[in-house]
């Protein structure tokens, strides 16, 4: 029998977990949930559900702390059902409300992990900052489409590497990397907004719970917040034959990167410019840049980012091993997650010549 340390985290590489997933003989669901509750001892939660979940073949990215749970994951879909009743046999998990993806039955995890962090997003904030039983207005889909259409205030509590392929028209998307830099610059440009009707969207609601709370902390009146987030958006319409009003992909924190919500394609690719929202990670490994790239582009570079990271990438791998190993920061880009789209094209492969 297994010693029980020896199953809490994944022991494969990528190639076989590849490998793993082609052979699969069943289709999966993508889903995310999240709830802020107390978790009195994330450890021992940590470790029961790895040791439930692996047995299950759930893949994905689950972070637990004091204030909650927050997960996204793909479950098989005959044990559907069993994987239910284990989130819900939880203490406060109970009512757990379950957010599927829209474009399904993709191999969107190739592993399963689960940590223990000080929070479930981090915000830079202290807890004084804001309460999370005291939160916005949820919204439908249909109520949010009313009150945008009645002049409210739109904001876009994301990155921008994600508003840049898709959003609500006419959104405030401030431009940053985190959300930890988000929140203060939501509540000064909102300043003068402290009682208007104020819209606060994201990919599945998280965020916007803590963005409402800090927001209503900070004096403002009339604060709301899309229910279940883009994800849920996407289904509300469609189900209920609604207007789309979100433009382009919903960025998504899996390997798909992205799922259409509208035809629209606002994104263009990095290296020359055509209409393109497909994001990729520079294949260079010590590079890893998030960027947008078309099929053109990602022939030419080999899926980098330059010609530099494309010869790189082409080096043996034990050469490669060497120059990483040599390296005095994480890794080669680990100043810049992603290419803003303000940036010259140029000036990003002006070395690469």
């Amino acid at each position: 029998m297994r010693k029980k340390t020896e199953i809490l985290h994944n022991k494969f590489g990528r190639i076989d977990l590849e490998k793993q997933l082609a052979v699969e003989n069943f289709e999966r669901i993508t889903l995310s949930f999240y709830k802020y509750v107390i978790i009195n001892d994330p450890i021992t939660l940590r470790e029961k559900l790895f040791i439930e979940w692996d047995t299950l073949k759930v893949k994905g990215r689950i972070y637990i702390a004091h204030e909650g749970i927050n997960a996204q994951l793909s479950c098989p879909k005959p044990i559907w059902d069993k994987f239910i009743r284990s989130v819900k046999s939880i203490k406060g998990f109970e009512d757990m409300p379950f957010k599927i993806a829209v474009e399904e039955n993709l191999n969107s995890f190739l592993k399963l992990v689960i940590k223990v962090k000080k929070q479930i997003v981090a915000d830079g904030l202290n807890e004084n900052e804001y309460d999370v039983t005291n939160v916005g207005k949820h919204l439908s889909a249909k109520e949010w489409n009313k009150c945008i259409n009645n002049g409210a205030t739109v904001v876009d509590v994301r990155n921008h590497y994600e508003s840049r392929i898709g959003h609500f028209k006419g959104a405030l998307r401030p431009d940053v990397d985190t959300f930890r830099e988000e929140l203060p610059l939501i509540k000064e440009k909102l300043k003068d907004k402290k009682d208007d009707k104020i819209l606060l969207y994201c990919t599945g609601g998280i965020r916007c719970e803590k963005t409402s709370a800090y927001l209503k902390h900070h004096g403002f009146k009339d604060v709301n917040q899309l229910h279940g987030g883009i994800i849920d958006y996407a289904k509300q319409i469609n189900e209920n034959n609604l207007e789309n009003k979100f433009i382009g992909k919903n960025f998504v924190f899996d390997d798909r990167l992205g799922e259409k919500i509208s035809n629209d394609i606002i994104g263009t690719c990095d290296q020359c410019g055509r209409p393109c929202d497909d994001y990729t990670n520079c294949n260079y490994i010590d590079c890893n840049l998030l960027f947008i790239q078309c099929n053109k582009c990602e022939e030419k570079y080999e899926g980098c980012c330059n010609n530099n990271c494309q010869k790189m990438y082409k080096l043996p791998e034990n050469e490669q091993k060497k120059i990483r190993k040599a390296r005095k920061r994480p890794s080669q880009t680990s100043f810049k997650k992603s290419i803003r789209p303000q940036e010259n094209i140029a000036e990003r492969n002006i070395n690469s010549r």
